[in-house]
């Protein structure tokens, strides 16, 4: 699943980026901005109408991202059983 994907405060982990349909500058900006492999993610807020742009809550930091920036991280829900 990619993040653009993942529903409304719903928690997910990074498991990679890829910018293959985008310009290769993107997963190089996601990467250095912290999406990074394991870790935590959330989306908290998504624009109106149509969604975009999404909220996304990772580790301390909040960014905005466009759904087709989003697109490029790939995510796996996070399980949340202790």
């Amino acid at each position: 699943m990619t993040l653009d994907q993942l529903p409304l405060a719903t928690r997910a982990i990074v498991v990679s980026v890829n910018s293959a349909n985008h310009p290769a500058i993107w997963a190089a900006w996601l990467t250095d901005i912290g999406f990074l492999p394991d870790e935590p993610l959330e989306v908290t807020v998504v624009g109106r109408p149509g969604g975009d742009p999404i909220v996304v809550r990772i580790g301390s930091s909040t960014f905005a991202l466009r759904l087709c920036e989003a697109s490029c991280v790939n995510v796996i829900l996070q399980n949340d059983e202790a």
